[in-house]
């Protein structure tokens, strides 16, 4: 009698004992005002040519904007300059250049308009002196290597401009090397003798050489050359999401060998295998044939316009998945090969979104999941920014110039 007494006690006690929710929330913002917390990438420079898209104030569209992440309670955020894939000519690749200096610009402008509460950081440093000093911390990174064409000496050019990390390739292949989506399949069977180049000088320079989006063929020749540790800036685990842009349990050991890490890829499509729904292919399919018939050119005002069609028709036909899948993610990574290997990639404006956490306002969110499963502030901490700092540490510090 007495021991099933003491055990009831204890259940009790348990009960009590058990956060609740107002509780997790002050406990993740207490986290969060201790730690750097960093999301390693978005596409949100894309919006700036479209409609007078200011970070700087709160905006309705899009996913990110300095006071939202202020909200988020985010401190770091790498805006993404993405360069879709086209011709590989000199004259598209010299077009492909200016508009790939045209947005350095454009986000360097973006931030100087509102020093009062953002900065550009170029090291683990810079975003540490930022938050101190009550403001944000934008990086910069290139996705999709195309616009460096054949001339190696546009690395160090776009990395003194500030970028910190270059997407080899996005959803086609390039010179660089092949993708993990390209249609057409493999052209070079991974890296090509280029992109072996491309990879070595990213190492001297001290640039982080970003696997997402590449083949598996082309991140093992990756692993096979680099002297440091690389990243994949958005991406998240093929054994819970069978898709080619996520990675296998054998590249998450062959990224511990490394020391690289993994940033898990908010983006429905990467955590949680879609159902099939023909409905909203067929919508789709109907919407992408009524803006192709607009032409090759749309004003910025139709780019807006046809971002919003699209959102619309994805928010209402698709059922996002969740904070608890992403974080069935993180916990995978971790099982696999522990850690010191896991981050966070939003891919916010670029797809990025999930029940729970549709933009940068409500990062905090997966920290309280995370903290409802037990999680220390020590492993929240490297999640959220630790472990992708400490491999941009390396890098910088094995380059050779």
């Amino acid at each position: 009698m007495r021991t099933k007494f003491l055990l009831m006690t204890l259940c009790l006690f348990a009960v009590s004992c058990k956060p609740n929710e107002e509780q997790i929330s002050r406990k993740a913002e207490r986290i969060h005002d201790d730690i750097l917390s960093v999301d390693t990438h978005c596409d949100t420079p894309m919006r700036f040519f479209r409609g007078g898209f200011d970070p700087g104030v709160r905006n309705d569209r899009g996913c990110v904007d300095f006071p939202r992440m202020k909200e988020g309670r985010l401190d770091a955020e790498f805006f993404a300059i993405f360069i879709g894939q086209g011709p590989r000519t000199p004259e598209a690749f010299e077009r492909e250049h200016g508009r790939t200096l045209a947005i350095f610009d454009s986000i360097k402008a973006s931030v100087a308009r509102h020093q009062e509460i953002a900065g550009i950081a170029l090291n683990p440093d810079d975003a540490l002196r930022l938050k101190t000093e009550g403001k944000v911390a934008i990086f910069m990174g290139i996705e999709n290597g195309y616009p460096i064409g054949t001339d190696i000496t546009k690395i160090r050019q776009y990395y003194d401009l500030g970028a910190r990390y270059i997407t080899l390739c996005h959803s086609s292949n390039n010179d660089i090397c092949d993708s993990s989506s390209d249609k057409g399949g493999p052209e070079h069977n991974g890296l090509s003798a280029f992109g072996e180049e491309v990879v070595r000088e990213m190492n001297r320079v001290g640039m982080m050489v970003d696997v997402s989006h590449i083949s598996d063929e082309s991140f093992y020749d990756v692993l096979a050359i680099t002297r440091a540790p690389v990243i994949a800036s958005h991406s998240s685990c093929r054994a819970l999401c069978e898709s080619p842009r996520n990675l296998n349990d054998d590249m998450l050991q062959a990224l511990k060998k490394n020391g690289g890490v993994i940033q898990i890829c908010i983006l429905s499509d990467y955590l949680r295998q879609p159902a099939p729904n023909p409905e909203y292919d067929a919508k789709v399919k109907e919407l992408r044939d009524r803006w192709r018939n607009e032409g090759q050119e749309l004003t910025e005002e139709q780019q807006e316009k046809r971002w919003e069609e699209f959102s619309k028709l994805k928010e209402q036909y698709v059922k996002l998945a969740t904070i608890e899948d992403a974080v069935n993610h993180i916990q995978h990574v971790i099982d696999v090969i522990g850690i010191d290997y896991v981050g966070i990639g939003s891919d916010f404006d670029g797809g990025g979104s999930i029940e729970g956490c549709t933009d940068v306002s409500m990062m905090k969110n997966i920290t309280k999941e995370m903290i409802r499963r037990g999680y220390s502030r020590d492993d929240i901490a490297k999640i959220w920014g630790g472990n992708f700092m400490r491999v941009m540490k390396e890098v910088q510090a094995a380059r050779s110039i």
